[in-house]
């Protein structure tokens, strides 16, 4: 799940100073979870839009906004209100900013949210951090949990010296994470895997942008 919160509204005037006619497009999947573009939203920031002067001459939430298809979809079955429109207002998160840029042949988009992260997420709204998309994945060394992410140095063999009581050093109202491997390896009966030596990470894996074709 992409992990998004919606940015400061003046931000968003700012985005939108010169621009009278706005199209706004909210997404169905992650942003409705998080409660940043959903229908509630979407129609929030469409009266929102109204008490200073700007003009909606439609909304949408697409299914899935990051999916080309699915944008250029969007732009055909509303293709009438978003040419009238100075602009388009994505709530959406940023690869979905730029897919319905794409799909709507180049049509100026502006970010109504921030990017956060890729997460879980749990109950009561709550959404944690789990996955850092490095392409060199070791969480079959690890039990499942991976020491780049939930470490907040990274390590890749073991703890720090600066563990407390199985506290983080950096983080005191978290758990340290090596001492969960350790614990999780322990009950799958795989603590041998504890002695292997993770090689340094190969960087060149996480240049950007990166792109896969599937055949």
């Amino acid at each position: 799940m992409i992990i998004t919160k919606q940015k400061d509204k003046k931000t968003i005037l700012d985005y939108l100073k010169g621009d009278k006619k706005i199209f706004i497009a909210g997404c169905g999947e992650c942003a409705t979870v998080c409660k940043t573009g959903g229908e509630e939203e979407v129609l929030s920031m469409k009266n929102f839009l109204g008490k200073y002067g700007k003009i909606v001459t439609g909304t949408t939430v697409v299914d899935v906004p990051c999916h080309l298809v699915k944008a250029k979809k969007m732009y055909q079955q509303h293709k009438k209100q978003i040419q009238e429109s100075d602009s388009i207002l994505a709530m959406v998160c940023g690869d979905g900013v730029q897919t319905i840029m794409d799909g709507t042949k180049g049509k100026k988009v502006h970010p109504a949210l921030e990017t956060l992260f890729l997460g879980e997420v749990q109950p009561n709204g709550r959404f944690v951090q789990k996955c850092s998309l490095c392409s060199d994945c070791v969480l079959d060394e690890t039990g499942s949990l991976c020491p780049i992410t939930l470490c907040p140095k990274g390590l890749l063999n073991g703890p720090c010296g600066g563990a407390k009581d199985g506290k983080c050093e950096v983080d005191k109202d978290m758990d340290c994470v090596w001492i969960q491997i350790y614990e999780r390896l322990k009950k799958l009966g795989q603590l041998s895997k504890m002695k292997k030596i993770q090689p340094t990470r190969d960087n060149s894996k996480r240049l950007s942008p990166r792109r896969l074709e599937t055949k």
